[in-house]
């Protein structure tokens, strides 16, 4: 079978998990060199939450990001998140802005494209995986690992040989909520292995506690790379540690030939800003420990704490149990999608309204709406016609590609952002975040005038006139 491969998640999602995408580039910067030399197959380091953290709360160009860390890593590959048609942000986008996007990502240096979809309907793949192929990159499929009566192993294969029909260059089982067991992976992984060519990669959180044991067995089972957070920023709602996995593997035929010593040196360079984080308070001790509630309600831990923040906006914090045993049921309603944004947060949301209405279904926001009329895809299970009546009354659903009903975005976003064009990449900024985008760029022009008049006052004081 050979080595086991790992991606290091700490650029991504290790941060995204923990630290709510805080983390700057800046802090990233002097271990990226020692990082590129541990021997991981890839570094996952953009995408996901990272575009719009930068922009709304790091005031940082994501496109400065991905040039900065790729002069630095020469040597391993660099990976990102792709929300499927959603790309980065939380609605579908245009199949124009797809391809733009993809091509503007892999020419500032992205490697490898994980591209997944919310609902797993693989239509919603399509644009993204043609456009990676076509640009040059490593087009992985994705599935959004989920567990209810209808999602079998039988589910997941399926999907699998539709993801390798479609092109891809590789499969992940993504488990965005930590409810893989150990022996379901186990057969899960022998499954795939049996029916897919291509290599397999396995990505979970720690959350539920099982993390570690999840790859043990799914490395026995053959996965051919496994995610994992460097160990001060692993654990609780982020990815199992690599130090202790490495050196696990190392004892086995899978030895995946990581550099102890280095990793030993990433470690010690993330340590103080993991404290950092912790003395700031962005990083909650409550996420770092074990929460049986994932298994239990099969709920991320995102999610969560999303409801939590609701439940106390609305001085609702009694209400809590309710909700949680309400989420199953609206989830099973609209259809049993896998809880991952923005079905998680559209599933909570309806939840916690349910709740606080004193009747079901009283107030539908446009998001769970729209998750009905088949704005995002298809669900697993269709949506139960009374429902459906209740919520969109006579509009029809939506069966087609819901990306086919888009016109082309890109010359409008190019129209709205004249005013501070400065890199073909704005465009994409502008089309994804329209009001962010124009804080940003207003600042960003206010930085570069502070600055020319910096540079001329230098010039005076030189050249006195």
């Amino acid at each position: 079978m050979g080595k086991v491969k790992f991606t290091e998640t700490v650029l991504r999602d290790g941060h995204q998990s923990l630290i709510a995408t805080r983390m700057t580039t800046e802090e990233m910067l002097p271990i990226l060199e020692t990082m590129d030399n541990v021997g991981y197959h890839s570094l996952e380091m953009w995408g996901g939450a990272t575009y719009d953290a930068c922009l709304r709360f790091l005031d940082e160009d994501p496109w400065d990001r991905l040039r900065v860390i790729r002069k630095h890593i020469k040597k391993t590959n660099l990976q990102m998140l792709l929300r499927g048609q959603n790309l980065l942000g939380y609605k579908h986008y245009a199949d124009d802005v797809v391809d733009e996007f993809v091509d503007k990502a892999i020419s500032n240096g992205m490697d490898i494209i994980r591209i997944f979809d919310a609902l797993n309907d693989t239509r919603n793949l399509e644009a993204a995986v043609k456009a990676t192929k076509k640009w040059g990159g490593h087009a992985q499929g994705c599935v959004s690992y989920t567990i209810s009566p209808v999602h079998t192993s039988e589910t997941f294969v399926k999907l699998g040989k539709e993801i390798e029909e479609m092109g891809c260059d590789s499969f992940c089982i993504k488990d965005m909520a930590g409810l893989l067991s150990p022996q379901t992976t186990y057969d899960l992984v022998k499954a795939l292995k049996k029916e897919l060519t291509i290599p397999i990669e396995l990505h979970t959180h720690a959350t539920s506690g099982l993390g570690s044991m999840t790859y043990m067995k799914a490395v026995e089972a053959g996965v051919d790379i496994i995610d994992t957070a460097i160990s001060p920023f692993s654990g609780g709602t982020s990815q199992p540690p690599t130090e202790p996995l490495a050196a696990a593997f190392a004892e086995t035929d899978r030895d995946p030939e990581l550099n102890m010593d280095l990793l030993n040196e990433v470690a010690e360079h993330f340590r103080p800003i993991r404290e950092k984080y912790i003395k700031s308070g962005l990083m909650d001790p409550k996420l770092m420990g074990v929460d049986i509630n994932t298994l239990i309600y099969q709920v991320p831990g995102g999610m969560l704490s999303n409801l939590v923040s609701q439940l106390k906006e609305a001085n609702a914090m009694d209400k809590y149990e309710e909700v949680l045993k309400e989420v199953p049921r609206v989830r099973e309603d609209f259809g049993y999608p896998p809880l991952v944004t923005p079905s998680s947060q559209i599933v909570g949301t309806q939840a916690v309204l349910n709740v606080l209405m004193g009747e079901r279904y009283k107030m539908v926001p446009n998001e769970a709406r729209n998750l009905v009329k088949g704005m995002y895809g298809r669900t697993t299970l269709p949506i139960k016609e009374e429902l459906v009546k209740k919520i969109l009354g006579d509009e029809e659903q939506v069966t087609c590609r819901p990306a086919d009903l888009l016109e082309p975005e890109l010359e409008q976003a190019k129209r709205d952002c004249a005013l501070y064009y400065q890199q073909p990449e704005d465009v994409l900024t502008q089309a994804f975040f329209p009001k962010v985008a124009e804080t940003f760029f207003k600042h960003r022009i206010e930085k570069q005038e502070k600055l020319d008049l910096s540079l001329l006052d230098e010039e005076n004081s030189v050249y006195p006139v």
